[in-house]
């Protein structure tokens, strides 16, 4: 890592992150979210076809990140895919992925928060939830290259913990690979909706490219660290699936608060659990920090555009961050975190993201060869993917999020007509 990073002018964010840095955010974003909240849920839809769910989830992350890695190298701007949406399809499409966008991923902010209170202390899940979202909101706002080191620290200790887990259970005496075996409970709506659950883990990759403004040399860094982040996810995310299947089968897991702590429990290393609630916390710390960064660059491009209210544009002159986004992206997730419900907040949060890539993937297929246009199937398999994918999700997650995107359509045509007016 370069310890000179690119000049900034006047409202400019600074580029202080190399491929390494850009790399740890994703997996900061993406390791902790799906397989500590997302794997009990998902059982629950797919049953014995839980690997199937992941491996569909991870086939439209893979479009969604091709397409993104490709549309972040042409413009390298904070607000990822409300940029992209912006300049390829018109302004309208640009502001829905950024309001599907925001909306969604303050759901998970607030997921990832009470993920934090449940494991340190349940009894006060909200309160520590508050806490943790207000403390890292401080740790963003003195600068991102902090907040990435952060990052990397957290994520050796979840790795480290997640690779201990599936030794233990992959080697214990309880573990029976039948538990893979694909039955007649796996239905195909299930799979689908398992998938739907599944992909608001493997999300994070667009934190790399919310960050495009903060990165040394984006059109070499970006595509390269996006593919990285989410290559490494799946690996873990298959070991540790395959693992606690293993051991508890998918019925069981279903219906598991803490999956990876019962499932080690049940491998016959109960000294091992303690350590799986502290890795699930930090974990969750990363995903909320990782989060809470990629939010508020969206918020300050929008607030840019004065689709957001305009002074949410400010960059801080000394820490080089948009800091009045900060502040307010905290408030609101923590106000979020203390009335808010994990499960819910999962099936909202995908609806909002995968209606976010839709938009990706459809203005991906608008490059040309020369502006480094993916496979023509990649950005068209992304778009009907994300659709599927999202109206699969569970009724209530379906109809909240469509009631929200089309709340955040209404507020921008009446804007413009008052624009028109004036």
């Amino acid at each position: 890592m370069s310890s000179s990073p690119a000049a900034a002018g006047p409202g400019e964010l600074r580029r202080h992150l190399g491929v390494f840095d850009a790399v740890v955010i994703g997996l900061g974003s993406m390791i902790g979210a799906g397989v500590f909240a997302a794997l009990a849920p998902a059982a629950g839809a797919a049953g014995s076809g839980l690997l199937v769910g992941l491996a569909m989830a991870g086939a439209v992350a893979y479009c969604n990140a091709t397409s993104s890695a490709r549309l972040a190298a042409r413009y390298p701007q904070s607000g990822g895919t409300y940029v992209y949406g912006r300049e390829r399809l018109g302004e309208f499409w640009g502001y829905l992925a950024g309001w599907g966008f925001v909306v969604g991923k303050t759901a998970s902010c607030a997921a990832m928060a009470l993920t934090v209170g449940s494991y340190v202390w349940p009894a006060q899940a909200h309160a520590v939830a508050v806490a943790a979202v207000v403390a890292l909101t401080a740790v963003n706002y003195v600068g991102v290259q902090k907040a990435a080191w952060l990052t990397w620290a957290i994520v050796a200790v979840v790795l480290a913990v997640l690779a201990a887990v599936a030794t233990a259970c992959l080697t214990s005496g309880e573990a029976d690979t039948g538990h893979w075996t694909i039955g007649a409970d796996a239905g195909f709506h299930g799979v689908l909706q398992a998938a739907g659950l599944l992909f608001f883990a493997f999300a994070g990759y667009a934190r790399i490219a919310t960050l495009g403004e903060e990165v040394r040399d984006p059109r070499r860094t970006i595509p390269r660290a996006i593919p990285l982040a989410l290559g490494i996810t799946l690996v873990v995310y298959a070991a540790v699936a395959l693992a606690v299947l293993a051991v508890l089968g998918p019925e069981r897991l279903a219906h598991c608060a803490a999956p990876l702590a019962d499932a080690v429990r049940a491998a016959g290393v109960p000294g091992l659990a303690p350590v799986v609630r502290a890795g699930a916390a930090a974990a969750a710390l990363g995903s909320l920090l990782a989060l809470i960064l990629g939010v508020s660059r969206t918020t300050l491009a929008m607030a840019r555009d004065r689709h957001l209210p305009h002074p949410l544009a400010a960059v801080h002159p000394r820490f080089g961050v948009p800091h009045r986004a900060e502040l307010a992206v905290g408030a609101v997730v923590a106000l979020a975190a203390a009335l808010g419900d994990i499960r819910g907040a999962i099936g909202f949060s995908s609806f909002g993201v995968l209606a976010y890539y839709a938009v990706a993937n459809a203005a991906a297929w608008t490059l040309t060869p020369a502006e480094g246009r993916p496979p023509r199937a990649v950005p068209f398999l992304g778009t009907a993917g994300c659709l599927v994918l999202a109206f699969s999700l569970p009724t209530a997650s379906v109809l909240w999020g469509a009631a929200v995107l089309a709340l955040g359509a209404a507020a921008y045509f009446a804007r413009k007509a008052l624009t028109r007016r004036a």
